[in-house]
């Protein structure tokens, strides 16, 4: 049998992320996910690109996978936020001396890179193409038999499986949901100009657009697109035809990046909220999309995954340092403490604009485009603002600092 500190469930983005960042502080883990490295990392299997806020860019270089991202990553300079495209937008931008707001990552490149540096970790066992099929949890601590007939003991079980994860549903954890008409259409597209490292986030009764910018490339300048339409209108905008959707894609933006000159292959995701009430339990911790999920209008998903990684890794070694075991359940209470305040905040916040700027008429809009430039013009609460976006809110765990626990 082997045996681990920890046992993740989930070796996607967060839970690749949490393998590596707790071999960093020697922290064993062994992490099963029946997904093909292969598929995931495939340029085609999901076409979703994400913004690595800097903070949790700080702990992506802690724990040595920043070098791994070396030139696939386009910072973001600047960020743009309008109701439509009528006059009013806010804009983020970092003072003079200060690194990028973030950074836009291809999920394949995120993915890989996370993927490679939990297979070099020697504290990492990670088992792909394999899933568990029986699990036990007690005081004493956790066993698992896998679906190749291997059995594998920890300390403690991390549900790291995203949204729907099975973990979080065996456990009983009450969890909030509710579904938004709302379907994100996926793409990248080529543009005539250069975005100049300027992220938009554009609101429309019917959804938020967003236009995040991408590394050129040998065609030219490129953006992903993330497009929210009500959930009616997702069968239709997919069943177009490549030349009309660039023409309600041109549309939406306006021309300000000229002529697009070519289109990506399409995705369609619907979107949706959860929240967990209790991310704990005995000898289980959850993190990423387990505990809670998110709409994409601010681009935190990923964000909050790896606050909640930095905070558990920086509670765990503070336990094993005052000889505690992983899974004692003080550890998980400081964890759960820790998280449940600012991840309610985050989905609090994302969800209230989501409905904000989902109110339609005229009166509405010119409320959202004054409110937009009263925070143009209050330069702390703009500077808040940016800290959010970040990731530097809040109490800060060390990894998203820079620093090794």
């Amino acid at each position: 049998m082997s045996q681990a500190d920890l046992l993740i469930l989930g070796g996607g983005l967060v839970g690749s992320a949490l393998a590596v960042a707790a071999d960093a502080h020697g922290i064993t883990s062994i992490v099963v996910d029946p997904a093909d490295p292969a598929v995931v990392t495939a340029a085609g299997f999901d076409g979703r690109a994400s913004a690595i806020a800097s903070a949790p860019m700080n702990m992506l270089r802690a724990i040595g996978v920043a070098d791994r991202l070396a030139g696939k990553g386009c910072p973001i300079e600047g960020i743009r936020v309008s109701d439509g495209l009528e006059p009013g937008a806010l804009d983020f931008v970092p003072q003079d001396g200060e690194s990028a707001l973030g950074t836009m990552f291809e999920n394949r490149d995120l993915r890989t890179a996370l993927l490679d540096a939990a297979g070099a970790a020697p504290g990492v066992d990670l088992r792909m193409q394999t899933r568990a099929v029986a699990i036990e949890r007690d005081a004493a601590g956790v066993r698992a038999t896998l679906s190749d007939g291997s059995q594998v003991c920890a300390s403690l079980l991390i549900g790291a499986e995203g949204r729907n994860s099975p973990t979080r549903e065996a456990a009983g954890l009450n969890v909030a949901r509710w579904t938004y008409d709302h379907v994100a259409l996926v793409t990248s597209i080529g543009h005539e100009h250069s975005h100049e490292n300027v992220a938009y986030e554009i609101f429309y009764p019917e959804g938020p657009f967003a236009i995040l910018p991408l590394n050129d490339d040998d065609r030219g300048h490129r953006s992903a697109i993330v497009w929210s339409v009500r959930g009616n209108q997702g069968p239709g905008m997919q069943k177009l035809g490549d030349r009309g959707y660039l023409a309600e894609l041109e549309r939406k933006m306006g021309g300000f990046l000229g002529k697009l000159t070519w289109l990506g292959p399409r995705f369609a995701h619907p979107l949706g909220f959860h929240h967990a009430a209790t991310i704990t339990a005995e000898r289980l911790a959850l993190v990423g999309d387990a505990a809670h999920g998110i709409h994409p209008i601010a681009g935190q998903g990923v964000n909050v995954g790896f606050r909640d990684v930095a905070a558990l890794v920086e509670v765990l070694v503070d336990g094993k340092r005052i000889g505690l075991d992983v899974g004692d359940r003080a550890l998980l209470t400081r964890y759960e403490r820790w998280r449940s305040l600012d991840t309610f905040m985050v989905a609090a916040a994302t969800d209230g604009l989501t409905r904000l700027f989902g109110i339609p008429g005229k009166t509405a809009s010119a409320v959202r485009r004054f409110g937009l430039t009263a925070v143009q013009h209050a330069p702390m609460l703009k500077d808040r603002f940016i800290a959010e976006a970040r990731g530097e809110s809040g109490a800060l765990p060390k990894l998203l600092a820079g620093l090794v626990v």
